[in-house]
């Protein structure tokens, strides 16, 4: 599996984070340790946009989610591949859209 990389970048609605490669227990700290550096106002949008993952557990997102929560602010998962969301059930638990800019206002 491929070492996981991740990009920020700030929209209109809140932080979007791109996430490639293979998020896992093992290599989720990088992850783990930009989430709490992300500062969310109430109401904002924090995205995190998997779709560049090979590989997904729940490592990073339950962090994201929390943070968010924390924050007033509310979560979204935006390019989630079909098989993520069949393995680990990820539409189940979070609002999810087909990519980051759908999420956007135009």
């Amino acid at each position: 599996m491929s070492p996981v990389k991740i990009t920020a970048r700030d929209a209109a609605t809140g932080p979007v984070l791109e996430i490639f490669g293979a998020l896992d227990y093992d290599n989720a700290t990088e992850l783990l340790e930009l989430i709490p550096a992300i500062t969310l106002r109430p109401g904002q949008l924090l995205i995190l946009d998997p779709g560049g993952m090979e590989f997904c557990d729940s490592s990073g997102l339950s962090a994201a989610h929390n943070h968010a929560h924390a924050a007033q602010a509310n979560f979204a998962l935006a390019s989630v591949p079909t098989h993520t969301l069949r393995i680990v059930g990820l539409d189940q638990i979070f609002p999810i859209c087909p990519d980051s800019d759908t999420l956007l206002p135009s």
